[in-house]
């Protein structure tokens, strides 16, 4: 049994890489809507002043820590929390297992070109990947049935959207059932990652947790959000102290 840490109100699941895996292809295998999230410390602090999210977020089959914050903030609890399970990593552990499974993904979301872009690169990372549609993350409520049918139509067994958070957890969670895909995964800017436009963190920078120093630097634009991890090192302290 899995056991879920509360952090600021949202329940994360303690899993490793593996077991994040595991319970994906389950999802998968059981053939009813699910969605998995992928939280960091950015949407944590979000759900705390967005129920709507925070209600997604607790009725989601799996809720994996993505980022170093969230680790952070469950050891901190007093909680274990054995690793940080990276969207990006989950869905190319996921991708590299999907021809002998015979998976087949969507990949809705991101800018005009880059989910094709994206689809390139895990064609040529995982060779015999499925990969049965793709659609930018551009669109109004005028296009939303078009797009559900498209998604539908195309049977895949995973949909990964790219349309930022709370974007595509509020999203996903709308028309889960009407997309009627076994596994739905919000997937932030992982598309952009696969697709080269935007550059991961070396390694090093990886395991030392400085993955999010590393965006900023990249992208200034991003360096305002970085306010909210003070916010997020307080609400956890808070809710240690309140108990």
């Amino acid at each position: 049994m899995i056991e879920r840490v509360e952090i600021l109100g949202v329940h994360v699941d303690a899993v490793t890489m593996s077991q994040a895996v595991e319970r994906v292809a389950q999802l998968i295998a059981a053939g009813k809507p699910s969605l998995v999230a992928t939280a960091n410390a950015e949407m944590l602090l979000r759900a705390t002043h967005d129920d709507e999210l925070k209600t997604i977020l607790n009725a989601a089959k799996l809720v994996v820590p993505d980022g170093a914050g969230t680790v952070w903030a469950a050891r901190h609890l007093g909680k274990f929390m054995p690793e940080r399970v990276a969207g990006a990593d989950l869905v190319l552990e996921l991708m590299k297992l999907a021809p002998a499974k015979s998976w087949k993904f969507f990949m809705f979301g991101a800018a005009p070109g880059i989910a094709d872009k994206a689809k390139l690169k895990a064609e040529t990372l995982c060779p015999g990947i499925k990969i049965v549609g793709t659609r930018n993350g551009y669109f109004t409520a005028v296009d939303e049935s078009d797009i559900i049918a498209q998604i539908k139509n195309s049977r895949a067994d995973v949909l990964l959207a790219a349309l930022g958070v709370p974007k595509q957890e509020k999203w996903l969670a709308a028309h889960l059932h009407e997309l009627n895909v076994p596994v739905s995964i919000g997937v932030g800017g992982t598309f952009d990652v696969m697709a080269g436009v935007v550059k991961r963190a070396p390694l090093w920078m990886q395991r030392a947790r400085l993955e999010w120093l590393f965006r900023a630097m990249l992208q200034p634009s991003r360096a305002g959000r970085l306010l909210a991890l003070p916010k997020f090192v307080l609400k956890v302290h808070r809710q240690k102290i309140n108990g």
